[in-house]
């Protein structure tokens, strides 16, 4: 069963946000720790804090592009952006866009207009999108309804930044009323980072089986975020692998990877 982490980050330089490990963290390693782990490929999403890191994360799919695959940014406000669009996944490993609004400046976009012809031109060239859209959930239902060819996913279960506890799932109820719409997805990612249990996280195990049971395995993608998570890479994994008894078989081997694969257009 290939396991493909669905988000990672990769950076240089830059000043992370405060959740996430400060040092640098290179694709060498990420990839020992892949291997120390067994995952077999990852989701690049270069982080907006390192303004090289669309391309750190092409130069680690040039090197690895049977390890690696990117969903990248560019700036939605910048009228120049539009002319890079075209040729956006030409790009060696690009499958699409992430976009997160942690600046006061960033958090109206996605409803103000500024993103308006993004979404028309990943419509138009098929180009998917993940967003974090933990504070606009039932604007995705929107976008999905007004662009019925985007293929969209919702960032780390809809939790909003910063979370911790059961309150991390006080969104949930939105998030599961986009079940409706075919081409929206989840990103199981981050999800241990929440726990306020020790390892096998039980408090977990009920809001990941309503996502599944909503989405199905074709619509719900593990990863981990994994430098801010305060478990292992191993314990992420084997929180799906191993202790949940509703996953399994040829569900297991989708949420693990192969939807996720399937819903960028990254053949595994």
């Amino acid at each position: 069963m290939p396991i493909v982490d669905a988000q990672i980050h990769i950076w240089g330089k830059g000043t992370p946000s405060a959740h996430h490990r400060q040092a640098p963290f290179s694709m060498e390693q990420a990839l020992a720790a892949m291997d120390e782990v067994g995952v077999d490929k990852a989701i690049l999403h270069p982080p907006m804090w390192d303004p090289d890191s669309n391309e750190l994360s092409v130069e680690a799919a040039i090197a690895h592009p049977d390890r690696f695959a990117i969903m990248g940014w560019l700036h939605p406000d910048k009228p120049e952006s539009r002319a890079l669009v075209d040729t956006w996944t030409q790009r060696p490993g690009m499958k699409g866009f992430r976009f997160y609004f942690n600046e006061p400046h960033q958090k109206s976009w996605p409803m103000d207009g500024t993103m308006e012809w993004l979404w028309e031109a990943c419509e138009r060239l098929g180009i998917p999108m993940s967003l974090q859209a933990s504070e606009f959930l039932p604007y995705v239902g929107e976008l999905a309804e007004r662009f019925p060819g985007m293929r969209l996913i919702v960032d780390h279960m809809g939790v909003p930044r910063a979370s911790r506890g059961p309150e991390s799932y006080r969104n949930l109820p939105r998030l599961l009323a986009l079940a409706k719409h075919p081409n929206v997805a989840v990103k199981a990612t981050g999800q241990a980072g929440y726990a306020w249990e020790d390892y096998p996280f039980p408090g977990l195990h009920e809001p990941l089986h309503k996502v599944f049971d909503a989405f199905g395995p074709k619509r719900m993608f593990w990863g981990t975020d994994i430098t801010r998570m305060h478990c292992t890479w191993r314990q992420c994994v084997t929180l799906f692998t191993e202790e949940l008894p509703w996953l399994k078989g040829s569900d297991l081997e989708w949420v693990m990877g192969r939807a996720y694969c399937d819903w960028v257009g990254w053949k595994i």
